[in-house]
């Protein structure tokens, strides 16, 4: 089983507060199936509100997906896609307290890694995941078969 990776929103810098450049921050981290979102903030001065993009431009949070008030709120990202998130204080988002997170999925192949010359070359083959768009694509599916390439020892290129 493959955990994802837990990102601080507005880490290491910052947390989920009026200071932080949340369109800097989210730019500089890779969200990936599996990842979680962990917003950490006082609960007397903010919340999160997930909403559609509409509600993100707009600053709206009348229309929320999801609203969370626990101040160390934890948000699994379980699919592919964009997810948006607004402080839904009067003028905190507009002020830019929202962040806009692309999540990718996690691609498995083979790689191979040689080492040495001519007849001394050794080399080992590993699964590896990769970070990548593959739309249309049973990621469960392509997770498996590579499960089944190391546990046959066949190589496989794709």
């Amino acid at each position: 089983m493959v955990l994802g990776a837990s990102h601080t929103v507005g880490a290491p810098a910052g947390s989920w507060d009026l200071q932080t450049n949340y369109t800097l921050w989210a730019s500089r981290t890779r969200f990936t199936i599996g990842d979680e979102l962990q917003f950490q903030y006082s609960t007397t001065v903010h919340n999160v509100v997930e909403v559609r993009k509409a509600g993100y431009d707009a600053c709206n949070s009348s229309s929320p997906i999801a609203t969370f008030l626990t101040g160390n709120d934890v948000v699994p990202l379980a699919a592919i896609g964009t997810r948006y998130f607004i402080c839904g204080v009067p003028r905190h988002c507009i002020t830019g307290m929202k962040v806009q997170v692309n999540v990718k999925s996690k691609a498995v192949r083979t790689v191979q890694r040689c080492r040495g010359t001519g007849k001394r070359l050794r080399c080992q083959y590993e699964t590896v995941l990769s970070s990548d768009t593959a739309a249309g694509i049973d990621q469960s599916a392509v997770a498996r078969l590579g499960l089944a390439i190391v546990a046959t020892g066949l190589i496989l290129f794709f």
